[in-house]
C-alpha cells in the first residue's frame, strides 16, 4: 500500500473524515517547512537518538482537499524529525505565545488547515505562534482499523515533542519579545488531546538534553477545539454510559485555564470527549470556559461555513483577555 493510500484508508480517517485525499493530489517526497521567512528549528540535538515514528518512512507532505468547501489541505505524514516554526506576531506585540498542535489521528499532521492557517490569524492579534511538527504516526493513542482497537504508544512521542518545544520557547522568550509566563497551546481533534496532555504532565517525559529542559514544561494556559482520546467511553461498552476521562490525562489545580469548544453533531469525536474533560477541570477547580454548538462537524478550523460555530475566534480573543494573557484591546 503507498503512503496516500494508506492515508486514504486510515491515517487521517479518524480524524479527519471531513477532508478527503483527492484523486490528483500529489505528495512531494521531502520534509514539509514554513514559508520563506519564517524560523523553523528542530527541537532535538542531531546527536540525540529519540524514538522513531511507529511506521518508518519518509516525510511527504500530500495535498488533498476538505469537504467544507472543497479547498486544498496539506496533510503531512512520516515525521521522524520534529520541529517547531515560529510566526513573529505583527503589529502591536501582546507578549504572547501560542503553540499550535494540528490534528491528524496522532498519524498525519493538518499542516494548513490546522496550523499555519491558524498562526496567520494569531499574529495578525500581536500574539507570537509557533507552529509544531510533532512526530507522527503512532505518537500519541491512535485508532488501528486492522484491529478495530485503541493503540497507545510506548513512548510518548507527541508529548516529548511538545514539551521539549516549550522550553526551548521559555529559553529563548526575551529575544522573541515573548513572556515565559503566558505561553499557550491550542489544538485540534488528536491536537486538542496534546492539549490536554501537555497541560496535565507535571515533569518532562524524556531524558535531560540541556539546560532548556530545566524549564517549566507545562503552558500557561491552553485552548483545545473538537479533542478526541479523552472520554473513557470513546470504544464503546459499559463506559459509553459514563462521561469518565481516559486514564493519560490526570487533572489537578495545577492544570492551566482551559478553553474548550466542539459541535454536538461531530461525527468522528463525540461530544463527550469535551465534557468528560470539562467535567474533571470542574471537579479540580481549574479555571474552564466550555462552547458547545448544536452544528459544525469537524475538522473546520478557521474556514468559515454559514453555522454559528465559524465565530470560535472572537470567543477564544474575549478568552484570552479575560484570563489576563492579552491587554484589552485599545
Amino acid at each position: 500500500m503507498n503512503k496516500l493510500a494508506f492515508l486514504r484508508a486510515g491515517a487521517a480517517a479518524l480524524i479527519l473524515c471531513m477532508i478527503a485525499a483527492s484523486p490528483a493530489s500529489q505528495s512531494r517526497a521531502e520534509p514539509w517547512r514554513p514559508a520563506a521567512g519564517i524560523e523553523q528549528i528542530s527541537l532535538w540535538p542531531d546527536r540525540l537518538a529519540i524514538a522513531p515514528p511507529a511506521i518508518p518512512g519518509d516525510e511527504t507532505a500530500s495535498v488533498g482537499t476538505d469537504r467544507i468547501g472543497g479547498r486544498p489541505v496539506t496533510m503531512v505524514e512520516y515525521v521522524s524529525r520534529p520541529t517547531m516554526a515560529i510566526y513573529p506576531a505583527q503589529g502591536r506585540n501582546t507578549g504572547a505565545a501560542i503553540f499550535v498542535f494540528p490534528g491528524g489521528g496522532y498519524q498525519a499532521l493538518a499542516i494548513d488547515l490546522e496550523g499555519t492557517e491558524i498562526c496567520d490569524w494569531l499574529t495578525a492579534r500581536g500574539i507570537t505562534c509557533v507552529l509544531l511538527k510533532y512526530r507522527v504516526p503512532g505518537s500519541g493513542p491512535w485508532w488501528d482499523r486492522r484491529c478495530n482497537c485503541r493503540r497507545i504508544p510506548e513512548i510518548p512521542m507527541a508529548l516529548q515533542d511538545a514539551q521539549r518545544a516549550i522550553v526551548l520557547l521559555r529559553r529563548r522568550a526575551a529575544g522573541l519579545g515573548v513572556d515565559p509566563n503566558r505561553i499557550g497551546v491550542i489544538g485540534f481533534s488528536a491536537g486538542g488531546h496534546l492539549v490536554a496532555a501537555t497541560s496535565n504532565a507535571a515533569a518532562r517525559t524524556y531524558a535531560r538534553v540541556d539546560e532548556a529542559d530545566d524549564g517549566n514544561v507545562r503552558p500557561n494556559f491552553a485552548i483545545a477545539l473538537y479533542p478526541g482520546h479523552l472520554w473513557t467511553g470513546q470504544d464503546g461498552g459499559p463506559d459509553r454510559k459514563r462521561l469518565g476521562l481516559a486514564a493519560d490525562i490526570r487533572v489537578s489545580a495545577a492544570t492551566p485555564p482551559t478553553f474548550l469548544l466542539q459541535a454536538e453533531d461531530d461525527p468522528v469525536d463525540d461530544v463527550r470527549q469535551s465534557l468528560s474533560y470539562y467535567l474533571a477541570l470542574r471537579e479540580a477547580r481549574v479555571p474552564t470556559e466550555m462552547h458547545l454548538f448544536a452544528h459544525g462537524g469537524h475538522a473546520f478550523g478557521l474556514r468559515r461555513t454559514a453555522e454559528p460555530i465559524t465565530e470560535w475566534p472572537a470567543l477564544v480573543e474575549r478568552w484570552l483577555r479575560t484570563i489576563g494573557m492579552v491587554p484589552a484591546a485599545p
